[in-house]
């Protein structure tokens, strides 16, 4: 939580991939706290859904279909949640996927190519899009979803994931210590297993191997993610930049 009562009311988020998951649990986590809300993503009835969710808890929201990988596509959200409310104070880019569990051999160029896009390209441009607003403005906190995977490699079935986040957390670091003097925060959060669409086709045994990691001995809820991305983006974490969270349930 902030230090500052009320320190979201009013302010504003913009989320990728805010259509399920990590992404919706967070832009209804900063609704209760009175922020207003850029839901975006891939599919644009998903955002829809998500911005509506938070009108009707009484916050302000807007959507926009926007393909992270598509650099237009994410600018023109960025323009569009200038134009809606002004200032956008925080971003969470929080799109990405494994897109398929497989063993390292059986990886091939297209899949590898595609995750990138999307886990690395997509958190690029999210934070190249908005850094110049930022700048203008004089202050901003950019969180991107990296994954404890990063430090456990996908060993048996996504290396090419780990390896993605991976390089969403070094280049969280590099963005975090660029900007530092210019008063912007760039961070990550790294979940371990979350109990979200995202695992929606992860067959059953991988799941259960996943479980039998977990010292908590339970999957992450959405909504705790998004309670950490909360304190991220609040003045009670001023201090914290160029870094990843692990909110892992105890997975080292």
């Amino acid at each position: 939580m902030a230090k500052t009562p009320d320190y979201f009311v009013g302010k504003t988020i913009l989320i990728t991939g805010a259509g399920s998951g990590i992404g919706r649990a967070t832009a209804l986590v900063f609704a209760r706290e009175g922020a207003n809300v850029v839901s975006t993503d891939i599919d644009a009835a998903a955002a829809e859904r998500t911005a509506n969710e938070v009108i009707q808890i009484g916050a302000k929201a807007t959507f926009a279909k926007s393909d992270v990988t598509m650099r237009a596509e994410v600018d023109a959200a960025v323009e569009q949640a200038i134009a809606d409310f002004g200032q956008v104070h925080f971003v969470l880019n929080s799109a990405g996927a494994a897109l398929a569990r497989r063993p390292f051999l059986e990886i091939d160029e297209e899949l590898w190519e595609r995750t990138y896009a999307l886990n690395v390209r997509g958190t690029f441009n999210g934070c190249q899009a908005i850094i110049p607003h930022m700048l203008e403005t004089g202050s901003g906190v950019i969180v991107n979803i990296a994954s404890v995977a990063a430090w456990v490699g996908g060993a048996g079935n996504s290396v090419h994931y780990a390896s993605s986040k991976g390089a969403v957390n070094t280049m969280t670091m590099g963005i975090g210590r660029e900007f530092a003097s210019r008063n912007i925060r760039c961070l990550s959060i790294s979940p371990g297993v979350v109990d979200s669409p995202f695992h929606d086709t992860t067959p059953q045994e991988v799941l259960d191997n996943y479980a039998a990691l977990i010292p908590i001995e339970r999957m992450a809820e959405p909504d705790e993610i998004a309670e950490t991305v909360l304190f991220a983006c609040s003045d009670a974490a001023s201090y914290l930049t160029a870094d990843t969270i692990k909110v892992s349930g105890g997975i080292r």
